[in-house]
């Protein structure tokens, strides 16, 4: 049973609603924007056949909102904050990646949301500043980004278990049979539970949420007490000295702008709902980029108390730190076990939100002819598009194993991490053209803006292809990311084709 196109009803907004913003409210009910993002699953959804009468087996309704400023994928901060503190200088890129690419970010999604007050965010932005050309592959990309990002969980678990395990335990990090059936069993779970729908995985991204702030205080405290005991850190912790311009060295600057700093836009995806959107975020910007470059710097700085720069493990630096810094403390230990288990169930949390919201974007595609109406059918109990489902599942443990052939783990890191931070940078390149090329352009300030974070997020596309560590071969890892991020555009580039060709066809016909 196919689904047929859906209708959608715009939200009431009160009075109420009008004087409060964004600030504290809970968005009105809006049916689902076709395009949404992958960070964006909708507050209700139903689908509608011909002549307005509702089908039998309309999707089910979610019972959980995922909103704007909800912690995504990459939205690794505690990977991206505290594990590049591998070559020194650390507070001066940070201090540069917030100048150069947070801060002008902020600027360009202020402006657009001023120009175009449109629920949907960075999808509607590009199809109205360029085409639906160009918004299609903005939208494509954001879905191969959130898969292979997903796909790193196996790796991440196997961390995970190793240092909570303790002694004993190294032999499973670079267990390809251990990395893979961790993959299969975290996917295999959150396949189950988004069929099930999102009411079943609330309370799992709820307690993500508190984990991550618990464990980020616990990293940063855990220095002050070994400090208070006599301990002396194994590498620099500050330094203001200006880095080398080697290429690794601007390689890491791309990594902490836009890998680390990136996700602002979508804030904007509410803002149809806001009374003065630009105002409330940049009003945001001012409080929370100090906190953001407070936070990162001193991350990193713990990070650099217990682990020599070159030991740094950049799969689980947390876990990492953890597992090392109560060592002193002898019950610490134990129950550092169970923090690193708590850090391993905030990251599947947060997979948990992306794989929900990605794993409904091939029924949605479906639904505008995009893919076949096999991704539309729903579970006959659930109500939820088992198969779109299915198909995101396998595709994201097709990543996770592609990933890991061939290569130890933290190469396997290393290769899925940049190469949905490619797809991803891809769609940014798109947001800061929009103020320079686009048909209305905009200030000389923004545009100014516009071109730093440009700049800031090419330098990421392009270093991105390199890696940061040691690995077997510098050409296969660099054929390995271009290639996977050419073919996938290119399969999507000829995904919008077929269907622009097929919609061309029904217009004659009719």
């Amino acid at each position: 049973m196919g689904c047929g196109p859906p209708t959608f009803t715009e939200p009431t907004l009160t009075a109420t609603d009008r004087r409060r913003g964004c600030a504290g409210m809970n968005p009105p009910r809006r049916e689902l924007n076709v395009y949404c993002t992958v960070r964006h699953v909708p507050s209700r959804l139903t689908a509608h056949a011909p002549g307005g009468a509702q089908r039998r087996g309309s999707y089910r309704r979610p019972q959980e909102r995922i909103g704007a400023g909800e912690p995504g994928p990459d939205a690794d901060p505690v990977r991206d904050g505290l594990g590049l503190g591998r070559r020194g200088g650390e507070v001066v890129f940070w201090l540069m990646a917030v100048l150069l690419f947070y801060i002008p970010s902020a600027i360009v999604v202020v402006h657009l949301s001023r120009r175009m007050p449109l629920e949907g965010g960075l999808y509607q932005w590009a199809k109205l500043g360029f085409n639906e050309r160009t918004a299609f592959l903005v939208a494509w990309n954001l879905w191969l980004y959130a898969m292979v990002l997903m796909s790193e969980t196996g790796l991440q678990a196997t961390t995970n278990i190793a240092y909570a395990w303790g002694a004993g335990a190294e032999w499973i990090v670079e267990s390809k049979w251990f990395i893979a059936a961790a993959s299969f069993s975290v996917i295999g779970g959150l396949a189950i539970l988004s069929t099930i729908g999102l009411g079943a995985g609330k309370w799992l991204h709820g307690a993500g949420g508190l984990t991550m702030v618990v464990i980020l205080t616990a990293t940063i405290a855990l220095p002050i007490v070994y400090w208070a005991n006599g301990g002396r850190p194994q590498s620099a912790t500050f330094s203001l000295a200006m880095p080398a311009l080697s290429l690794l060295n601007l390689n890491i600057l791309g990594k902490l702008g836009f890998g680390a700093l990136g996700g602002f836009e979508y804030v904007a995806i509410f803002a149809g709902e806001c009374r003065d959107p630009a105002r409330l975020i940049a009003r945001s910007v001012m409080i929370a980029a100090p906190v953001i470059a407070v936070l990162f710097i001193l991350g990193t700085a713990s990070v650099l108390v217990f682990v020599p720069r070159d030991n740094i493990d950049l799969i689980s630096p947390i876990s990492q730190v953890l597992s090392i810094g109560t060592r002193p403390f002898g019950l610490g230990t134990r129950i550092a076990g169970v923090v690193i288990l708590a850090v391993l169930g905030m990251r599947i949390a947060q997979t948990s939100v992306n794989f929900s919201a990605t794993a409904r974007l091939p029924m949605v595609a479906g639904w505008d002819h995009l893919l076949p109406a096999w991704f539309t059918r729903l579970h006959k109990k659930y109500k939820t598009p088992a198969q779109s489902i299915f198909f995101v599942g396998a595709m994201t443990l097709a990543f996770s194993i592609a990933g890991i052939t061939g290569v130890r783990s933290q190469e396997a890191m290393q290769l899925l991490n940049n190469a949905s931070g490619i797809f991803y940078a891809l769609t940014y390149l798109v947001l800061f053209a929009i103020p320079i090329a686009s048909r209305n352009k905009a200030s000389l300030p923004v545009r100014i803006a516009a071109g730093s974070g440009f700049l800031m997020t090419l330098l990421y596309v392009v270093l991105s292809i390199f890696p940061i560590i040691d690995v077997r071969s510098w050409a296969s890892f660099t054929a390995k990311i271009s290639g996977a991020v050419i073919a996938g555009n290119l399969a999507g580039l000829a995904v919008f084709e077929m269907a622009a060709r097929r919609r061309r066809r029904a217009s004659v016909a009719s």
